[in-house]
């Protein structure tokens, strides 16, 4: 191979990274029709709070211009799940919101009872599967969860080009 690849006419960047995406929507598709998380799930979901199509409280979309993380597990309700994004409550300090993503939005989804997190590549991220995440903003409760046995499973895809 050499310095010299041709540039794609085929944008496999964007299909690979839809179809990643769409993994988080079927996930969360089946959560809402469960009812419920199954077992010791628990999902972080960061997201680009100033996209086209994020719906935040103004005090979040003060405090986090850019990107926020949230965690779905006990404290949650009203689960929505649309082909194109997601709505769900949550509390933060206590009050109560309702955020509305789009899946174009979100950059990280994380579930750490089985080990598992999806990095989606936004604007110059480097996409590196290992770096931590912000601690997420909402109200939850601390629930110590159970170590994955069989190691990561973290999925990473990189799309920058070697010049």
């Amino acid at each position: 191979m050499t310095d010299e690849t041709p540039e794609s006419l085929i944008p496999y960047d964007e299909i690979v990274q839809e179809a990643l995406r769409d993994v988080v929507g079927r996930v969360l598709k089946e959560v809402e029709r469960g009812g419920a998380l199954p077992g010791g799930h628990h999902f972080y979901i960061t997201f680009k709070t100033g996209l086209p199509g994020v719906e935040i409280p103004k005090h979040l979309s003060q405090r986090f211009p850019d990107e926020m993380t949230i965690v779905i597990q006990h404290r949650y309700w009203d689960l929505k799940v649309d082909k194109d994004m997601f709505s769900v409550g949550l509390s933060f300090g206590g009050v109560p919101s309702t955020l509305r993503v789009p899946f174009a939005a979100v950059t990280d989804f994380v579930d750490p009872a089985v080990d598992f997190s999806l990095k989606f590549q936004a604007n110059g991220a480097d996409g590196s599967p290992h770096e931590q995440h912000d601690a997420p903003e909402n109200d939850e409760p601390v629930v110590a969860a159970a170590p994955a046995e069989d190691g990561s499973n973290v999925v990473s895809v990189d799309f920058t080009r070697k010049k």
